[in-house]
C-alpha cells in the first residue's frame, strides 16, 4: 500500500471502488490448488474447473444443488478469515472520509472492519439466501444452515430435510409446498435489493454528492469488464466531471482508460 499512501493522503475523501481481481490479490483461491483440493470429489462427478463457472451448474435435485452451494459459501464466504490486503487497506484509509463500492460478494470488507454503513455490495453476498424468483424482497443470513448442510451432506446431496424452501415470509426446510430458494447473488432478474440494498445505495450517492467538489480520489482495484458499468466507467466519468477527483485504478490485465483525455488518471498493474 505505500505506492497509494501518497495518493490517499493528498486526498480529502477516497471513494473505493472493487472488483474480483481484489480478492485474487488477497489471497482467496476459485480456481487453484486449494479449489481442487476441497472440491475433489465435485470435480471427478461434474467436471468443474473453477468455483465460478461450477456455479451454473445445472444440477439435477435440490438436495445436490444445495450440497456444492453449501460448501462454496463456505469456502468462499464464511471461512476465510479477514484477508491482510483487506486490513491494510482499511488501515490506509482510515484517517480519511471513505466509502466502498463493490461488485464481491465474499463478505472480506466487513471482516477487515469497514463500517457497515460504508460499504454498499451491488451483487450481494453468499452468506444469504433468498426466494429464486424473487417474489419477495427478503433475504435471510444462513451461514448456521450453511454449516449444517456441509456438515450432514453424504455422497453430494443434502438430507432433503434440510433443503430451504421459502412459505409465509420465512425459511421452511424442507417444506416443498414452499418457493425454491437461492443464493443472493445477482445473476439473474430475480435478484433480491431489500431494504438495505436501497439505503446503502443511497447512502453511496451521498457520498459523491457530498464530495463532488472536494479532492475526491477513486481508487479502483481489481475492476475489469465483467460488469463494467458498476464501478469502471462510472469512475472514469467522474474523473472526467468533478473538477478535483483523481482516479486511481489497480487492474493486471486491463490497466488503460477508456477515455484517453483523463488528467488526473493514475494506473498500476499490482499493489504494493
Amino acid at each position: 500500500m505505500l505506492r497509494f499512501q501518497e495518493h490517499i493522503d493528498q486526498a480529502d475523501a477516497v471513494l473505493i471502488g472493487a472488483g474480483a481481481g481484489l480478492s485474487t490479490a488477497a489471497g482467496l483461491d476459485y480456481s487453484g490448488e486449494a479449489f481442487r483440493n476441497a472440491f475433489s470429489d465435485l470435480i471427478r462427478k461434474y467436471g468443474f474447473t473453477d468455483l465460478y463457472t461450477s456455479s451454473f451448474y445445472p444440477f439435477e435435485s435440490e438436495e445436490e444443488r444445495w450440497a456444492y452451494w453449501s460448501r462454496h459459501v463456505m469456502f468462499a464466504r464464511i471461512e476465510p478469515p479477514a484477508l491482510p490486503l483487506y486490513t491494510a487497506l482499511l488501515e490506509a484509509v482510515s484517517h480519511k472520509d471513505h466509502f466502498v463500492i463493490t461488485t464481491n460478494v465474499d463478505g472480506q470488507f466487513g471482516k477487515a472492519g469497514f463500517a457497515a454503513d460504508r460499504v454498499f455490495e451491488v451483487q450481494g453476498d453468499y452468506a444469504y439466501i433468498q426466494p429464486q424468483g424473487g417474489t419477495d424482497q427478503k433475504r435471510f443470513y444462513a451461514e448456521e444452515l450453511f454449516r449444517r448442510m456441509q456438515e450432514e451432506q453424504r455422497e453430494g446431496r443434502i438430507p432433503s430435510a434440510l433443503v430451504p424452501y421459502y412459505r409465509h415470509g420465512t425459511i421452511a426446510l424442507g417444506d416443498q409446498r414452499g418457493e425454491r430458494m437461492d443464493i443472493n447473488v445477482r445473476k439473474d432478474d430475480g435478484f433480491v435489493q431489500d431494504a438495505s440494498w436501497y439505503v446503502q445505495a443511497e447512502r453511496y450517492e451521498a457520498f459523491v454528492s457530498s464530495h463532488k467538489d472536494a479532492r475526491l480520489l477513486l481508487l479502483e482495484l481489481g475492476v475489469g469488464f465483467n460488469t463494467p458499468t458498476i464501478i469502471r466507467f462510472p469512475f472514469e466519468r467522474m474523473a472526467w466531471q468533478l473538477p478535483q477527483a483523481t482516479l486511481v485504478r489497480v487492474n493486471r490485465d486491463y490497466p488503460m482508460a477508456s477515455i484517453p483525455e483523463l488528467k488526473r488518471f493514475h494506473s498500476y498493474t499490482e499493489m504494493e
